[in-house]
């Protein structure tokens, strides 16, 4: 009885990871949720999200990020001030030089 509730309890977690995933990439078309291309300024940039979609953009890019809530915060200045956010969790930044380009203070890259 206790392998079965485990099991149930481990396809449930399963099937969940599954749709948040699927959810997080898109419909599977090869198009990310992080991907727009909008108005004269998206013709020349693939990556061009309008600031109203920077917090969907934004989700996407840190679904995968331990540090959830400060990468959405670093990624909403940097989608802001560039209006793009690179597809994917992480890398592809050469699609967006202002996102791939910013720097702290410190020297770091602000954008995750």
């Amino acid at each position: 009885m206790a392998i079965s509730k485990f099991l149930l309890v481990t396809m449930v977690l399963i099937s969940l990871l599954v749709f948040r995933l699927v959810e997080a990439y898109g419909n599977g078309d090869g198009d990310n949720l992080a991907v727009h291309t909008a108005g004269p300024e998206g013709a020349n940039n693939p990556t061009y999200i309008p600031t109203s979609e920077c917090g969907t953009a934004c989700e996407a890019r840190c679904s995968l990020a331990s540090r959830h809530k400060m990468c959405l915060r670093a990624c909403g200045t940097c989608c802001t001030r560039c209006n793009c956010v690179p597809p994917g969790t992480s890398g592809n930044q050469d699609l967006c030089p202002c996102y791939r380009d910013m720097l702290t203070h410190h020297g770091k890259h602000k954008c995750p």
